[in-house]
């Protein structure tokens, strides 16, 4: 089976721009995330553009309005700007304790939910939500193949999977094996080359998560078209090439197997921050899950796709506390009150990945709080 997974939360590191009110634009150290500003050109954007009473116009003192303004809550706002840190300074994600400790305390469930003797492969599995959804198909009984730029990263994650692993299960006869391995999921003879190396190392694939994307966050007039291709060869591109070598070694083997992909920014636009590609992009890998699904339903192979809402991980902490309204407009929106944790993917993923699901292909499993459906 095919999961075709959102992976915006995963980021790769990209050249940011700097956007002025007057619409210039000038490059910056690069950078991965949305909008970046100096310090001083933010609070001079901020005085500029408060939050309070402001005219519209040079003209217009009689159409002043607020943030409380009917529908403000329902558009983008140009204004929002996060900095992300720099690649060696994105924080690192903790494997997650606790979460596999069936051995210890054991309830019935049904067998085919077991990932036993499959072998799964996350794209951008070094950190947040690819690496918590990787760990997820390793409690489930799978060995696992990690995907990313980051190999040093992803090998010591690697590590620290097998060792909570090892620690929670102190009597386990067999230790899941977790492999870790460079791409470029944008770049054909990289993804080839990629998912030859897992091959010679696991023998063979059976599950794949296409975790790998970035997300910026620009208003469309001013997004330059460079950034855009970028963003949609990861996005796009990158889970197309991986999908597609992995389905041709599914058919070569006629082993019927899995595939995910998604974002809940695939059907949905997200407020306030202006991210117009980002969504199409994820548009894209939905319609793409639905296609290739009924493509290859003869031969076995299901697609589906998980959708993640907003989730708490390492770097989106970091981000919201330099931005708390930021964190209280999100979860305004979200009907559970809170945004998700990256282990409420664990389920939904071995679910969709196991034989649990082998009557469902094709299906958008959105893991947002209900977000998407007020």
């Amino acid at each position: 089976m095919f999961w075709l997974a959102r992976s915006s939360r995963t980021l790769y590191r990209s050249a940011a721009v700097l956007r002025t009110r007057q619409g210039a634009l000038s490059s910056t150290t690069p950078t991965p995330g949305w909008i970046v500003m100096t310090a001083s050109q933010r609070q001079q954007h901020q005085r500029h553009y408060s939050s309070g009473p402001r005219a519209t116009s040079p003209s217009a003192g009689k159409h002043e309005h607020t943030a409380a303004e009917g529908g403000s809550n329902a558009r983008t706002d140009d204004s929002i700007t996060v900095e992300y840190p720099a690649a060696d300074k994105l924080p690192a994600s903790e494997t997650v304790a606790g979460a596999g400790r069936a051995s210890v305390h054991v309830f019935p469930t049904l067998a085919s939910f077991s990932l036993q003797g499959k072998v799964g492969v996350v794209t951008g599995g070094a950190r947040g939500l690819g690496l918590v959804m990787g760990q997820g198909m390793v409690i489930s009984g799978a060995d696992l193949a990690i995907v990313d730029l980051n190999k040093d990263e992803a090998a010591r994650q690697a590590k620290s999977i097998v060792r909570m692993f090892k620690k929670e299960h102190p009597e386990a006869k067999k230790l899941p094996k977790v492999t870790t391995h460079f791409a470029d999921v944008s770049d054909p003879e990289s993804v080839e080359a990629c998912i030859a190396e897992i091959i010679a190392e696991h023998g063979k694939i059976d599950n794949l998560v296409t975790s790998a994307g970035f997300t910026e966050n620009f208003e469309a007039i001013a997004y330059p078209i460079d950034r855009m291709r970028k963003l949609w060869g990861v996005n796009v591109d990158g889970t197309y090439l991986f999908a597609t070598a992995v389905a041709r070694h599914l058919m070569d083997r006629k082993s019927k197997a899995s595939i995910f992909i998604g974002s809940m920014s695939g059907a949905i636009v997200n407020v306030p921050q202006p991210q117009a590609p980002y969504n199409a992009a994820k548009a894209a890998v939905r319609h793409l899950c639905a296609s290739l699904s009924v493509e290859w339903a003869k031969s076995g192979i299901r697609v589906n796709c998980i959708s993640p809402g907003y989730m708490l991980t390492a770097l989106t902490q970091k981000i919201l506390d330099d931005n708390p309204d930021l964190k209280q407009q999100w979860t305004s929106l979200i009907p559970q009150g809170r945004m998700g944790s990256p282990e409420d993917l664990m389920g939904p993923v071995t679910f969709l990945l196991s034989d649990a699901s082998s009557y469902v292909t094709g299906a958008d499993l959105r893991v947002d709080g209900g977000y998407t459906v007020t």
